[in-house]
């Protein structure tokens, strides 16, 4: 049976629970997780005046293998443990050389590595090592369907609650990067006011500067209604807020919706729930917008639109159009295509 996959709340919990593991090794694509864990083994095992000497953070491409080792080999003074920070471990040398140390670390040391943008090969002894003594977590980026669940988890531990547009508007306009993500989260948080724990997409307006009615989210579902005088409205709002509105942002999204929807016709199981399994959702709701989609959109009409995206997305990188080519003239030739 494999190996169940270790989660960053799994860590947390029990790093709170005073049940550390002698070597945490943090990889992956996604950031995030690796910083939040890091940063809570930096400001939670060790009180203020253990960690002045019992708390070291080294830099991967200022130290060597053996410096590592060696920081991990000392005992803590006047502490129980020590807590060893490695940020940008991807840049080590001979990493594969930690095995020595692995195979009997000190318990009485907390060696955190982390590995951004990168994993460790699992089939190498070192990741089996690793498992076995202490915890391996990859980092995995998170799919964009998945971005309002998130926001709205992360706003719950908050004691706050989210408008499921509101988040939507945010996952939408901000994007996957998980870092600026919560830190606008955090910045809503404190504007909100006095007894008032729930966040609308008026909300994210006045404070976040994305329109609630004019934006990508309203965009989609203009187009997924076939509603061609709200989507021209929204064009023309575009055009003329064009910093909060770049067409990059725009065509990816378009992009990730119809490929969904593509898929979403391979599925054996044309019911919610079916479709939602076979696109990753957890829940049916997630699959309602294809439901609608696919009622409006034929198979061989939605291939169609992927290939006029495509394009649309070259021109506006300056392939195939001339230099007096707007943004919003590609814009609106795609939206055109996709409506007729």
């Amino acid at each position: 049976m494999a190996k169940q996959e270790v989660s960053c709340d799994d860590i947390l919990k029990k790093i709170k629970d005073k049940q550390y593991a002698p070597i945490y090794y943090l990889m992956g694509e996604e950031p995030y997780y690796i910083d939040l864990i890091a940063d809570f083994v930096a400001e939670n095992i060790l009180n203020e005046t253990e960690k002045e000497f019992n708390q070291t953070i080294l830099y991967g491409g200022d130290v060597d293998i053996a410096t590592v080792i060696n920081a991990a080999k000392r005992y803590p003074m006047m502490s129980d443990y020590q807590v060893i920070i490695v940020k940008e471990a991807q840049a080590i040398r001979n990493i594969e050389e930690l095995s020595f140390y692995i195979q009997k670390p000190l318990m009485s040391t907390i060696l955190v590595l982390c590995h951004k943008h990168g994993t460790l090969d699992r089939r190498k002894k070192i990741a089996a090592e690793i498992e076995k003594k202490g915890v391996l977590f990859e980092s995995k980026k998170i799919k964009e369907a998945q971005l309002p669940g998130f926001i709205s988890s992360y706003m719950k531990k908050k004691g706050v609650d989210i408008e499921h547009k509101a988040s939507v508007m945010l996952a939408e306009f901000i994007g996957c990067d998980l870092s600026r993500l919560t830190g606008e989260l955090e910045k809503l948080i404190i504007t909100l006011p006095p007894n008032q724990k729930r966040i609308s997409p008026d909300q994210i307006e006045k404070n976040i500067g994305i329109s609630k009615d004019y934006n990508n989210f309203e965009l989609k579902n203009a187009l997924i209604e076939k509603d061609i005088l709200k989507a021209n409205k929204i064009i023309k709002y575009f055009d003329e807020n064009p910093k909060n509105n770049p067409i990059q942002m725009t065509l990816a999204l378009l992009f990730n919706f119809y490929s969904n929807l593509m898929m979403a016709y391979y599925a054996p199981d044309k019911s919610d729930q079916g479709v939602a399994s076979w696109l990753g959702f957890k829940s049916a709701w997630a699959s309602r917008d294809y439901m609608a989609a696919m009622r409006k959109y034929s198979g061989v009409k939605t291939m169609q639109i992927i290939g006029e995206i495509r394009y649309a997305d070259a021109k506006s990188k300056g392939v195939c159009s001339t230099s007096s080519t707007t943004d919003n003239e590609i814009l609106r030739e795609l939206i055109f295509k996709i409506l007729h």
